[in-house]
């Protein structure tokens, strides 16, 4: 027990305090303050270099976008099953099977899809797709007798489904890696195909 001040002396209250730590119900006050989270920081200083710093924030992503151009292509075929035999030919393709063909002006939209470059504004410089559509659709096919100038349909039946995916390929082979998104192809303003790449996965 701390000993009494003697009489007249100028003594401070806190001095009368026990020195020990309080202890109530078998707590240490003192040793619980010491451990506890964030103890001995100062709330308004700098951060303390042994903190782990805080998650950086991911870089919002960039907005995506579809463009489309369109071109138009005039092309004779006949439609023609070597795996067929004549009169199948004319019963599966009626007049379109017709010995010495017939023409289209066929429509062709190419849709690529990507990110808007921040600084151009752009999925795709339209010269370029322009460019590429040039030497995948207007160079093989214009003006052409399908069956007979273009190689490819030399063994391939020169429907406007397989029309749109030999535009595929082509387009694929020039264009940036994983820009084509879609080839619409119009051989009537009622017939049209759209081909996205799909292939058929045989079952082993």
């Amino acid at each position: 027990m701390p000993r009494a001040p003697a009489a007249g002396s100028s003594v401070s209250f806190l001095s009368l305090l026990p020195r020990e730590p309080v202890i109530f119900h078998g707590r240490d006050e003192r040793k619980e303050a010491a451990a506890a989270p964030g103890a001995g920081r100062n709330p308004g200083g700098p951060a303390d270099p042994a903190d782990p710093a805080p998650p950086a924030m991911a870089p919002p992503a960039a907005p995506r976008a579809r463009l489309s151009r369109s071109v138009t292509f005039s092309a004779c075929h006949r439609l023609h099953s070597k795996s067929l035999s004549e009169e199948e030919n004319r019963k599966v393709f009626g007049k379109c099977n017709n010995p010495n063909g017939h023409g289209h002006n066929y429509k062709v939209i190419v849709t690529v899809c990507g990110e808007i470059d921040p600084v151009s504004g752009m999925v795709m410089n339209l010269t370029d797709l322009k460019e590429y559509m040039q030497e995948a659709i207007m160079e093989p096919l214009d003006h052409k007798n399908l069956d007979k100038d273009v190689p490819y349909f030399a063994e391939v039946v020169s429907t406007t489904e397989n029309v749109a995916v030999f535009i595929w390929e082509n387009l694929k082979k020039l264009l940036p890696v994983g820009t084509l998104y879609k080839v619409k192809v119009y051989e009537t303003d009622q017939n049209v195909v759209v081909y996205k790449g799909e292939e058929t996965i045989s079952e082993k």
